[in-house]
């Protein structure tokens, strides 16, 4: 049995989906740096008994990733060197919400044949997780792609010229994950998940 297409979520968890806490407030932001993707501002607040502090903050329009799946249960991981850790990284496809107005399922489906060559017959969102909510309000939606067909890849960046394209079995994540093969936050949580919804379903 295929899994289902998923439902395109629109907006931001609300602090009320989120489980707020007391009454905090976000009074305003000063920014100090705009890039291409991101911003750093220094984001003002004040708490429930009305202390005034700050956060230094980094601003990112939000993120997808993508795992996908072939028919035998074989997932298609990209790795690609980072230039923050100076390493490459064994990744499932991910990329940033850049294009104003597009659906995080179209963006995922850009990016998934960009960096894999490979459509997807079927979407189901799996997760949406704050990658580092301490500084950073980046969200990404993570999705499990099933229905593969050949694509078209189109790199972009020098990163993902020099892309390579992995094959992992599902049934391996566990072992991946305490050797230390797979090390990006949002592959290990997408593998697992798409490995746990994978069983459920039966399989392809």
């Amino acid at each position: 049995m295929r899994p289902p297409d998923g439902p395109s979520p629109t907006d931001p968890l609300s602090p009320t989906d989120a489980g707020a806490g007391p009454a905090f407030r976000h009074v305003g932001d000063d920014v100090r740096f705009e890039g291409w993707r991101i911003s750093v501002v220094q984001a003002s607040f004040e708490a429930p008994d009305g202390t005034a502090f700050t956060r230094d903050v980094v601003r990112h329009p939000g993120a997808v990733a993508v795992v996908p799946v072939t028919d035998d249960g074989t997932a298609l991981l990209v790795r690609q060197y980072r230039g923050p850790i100076d390493r490459p990284l064994l990744e499932i496809p991910a990329g940033t919400r850049d294009v104003a107005g597009e659906p995080p399922d179209a963006t995922a489906r850009r990016e998934l044949e960009e960096e894999v060559g490979v459509r997807a017959g079927h979407l189901r969102l799996l997760a949406t997780v704050f990658n580092s909510p301490g500084f950073c309000d980046e969200e990404t939606l993570v999705y499990l792609a099933t229905g593969l067909r050949p694509g078209t890849p189109a790199p972009h960046g020098e990163e993902e010229h020099h892309i390579e394209v992995v094959e992992v079995a599902l049934a391996d994540v566990d072992r991946m994950v305490a050797t230390g093969e797979l090390l990006d936050a949002q592959t290990v949580l997408g593998m697992l998940l798409a490995r746990d919804s994978w069983r459920v379903g039966g399989g392809g």
